[in-house]
């Protein structure tokens, strides 16, 4: 597993939309480039999660696909959490699932396998890949000193450390 250490979202992240949050302009361009940025991630490892729901194979199949669709439930609402905070700081949410693939940096879900314990074993890799991302998000917003996006930031990573821990469950 490696570490997420690079943004890649190809974007305007210009705050173009008016607003009277009171961040100064450059640092809400920052801030919607940060959210636009997990953003993709975030939605892609819905879509991930969603594939692995869809196609898991193996004896604990009914457990796992339950699960799955349940750890997928859990990531909707951060998708538009973080969509609604790019649009409330003037921003455009990037959100379509073309955008998120082309701008995410988590790996690609193999399409060769779909056995329930790999399965588990792959989404705990991405699920700890976007904590860590996540959480040098929640640094970033407080150094630069927007407390709301931080905020979200921080929920965000509740929910996925707490997934984290149902898939590291059914692995030890």
């Amino acid at each position: 597993m490696s570490k997420i250490n690079k943004t890649t979202t190809t974007t305007n992240n210009k705050s173009s939309n008016p607003t009277r949050i009171d961040l100064k302009p450059k640092l809400r361009e920052r801030m919607i480039a940060l959210l636009n940025q997990q953003l993709a991630d975030t939605a892609d490892l819905y879509s991930q999660v969603k594939q692995a729901h869809w196609n898991v194979k193996g004896p604990y199949f009914i457990a796992l696909h339950e699960l799955f669709d349940s750890l997928a439930e859990g990531i909707e609402e951060p998708v538009d959490t973080i969509a609604e905070r790019v649009t409330a700081l003037g921003g455009v949410a990037m959100g379509t699932a073309r955008l998120a693939a082309r701008n995410s940096r988590l790996p690609e879900l193999p399409h060769d396998s779909y056995d329930g314990m790999k399965m588990v074993a792959l989404l705990a890799d991405r699920y700890a890949l976007l904590g860590a991302s996540t959480r040098a998000a929640i640094e970033t917003a407080d150094k630069e000193g927007d407390a709301g996006t931080a905020d979200l930031f921080t929920a965000v990573s509740r929910e996925l450390d707490k997934s984290l821990w149902f898939l590291e469950a059914h692995l030890q």
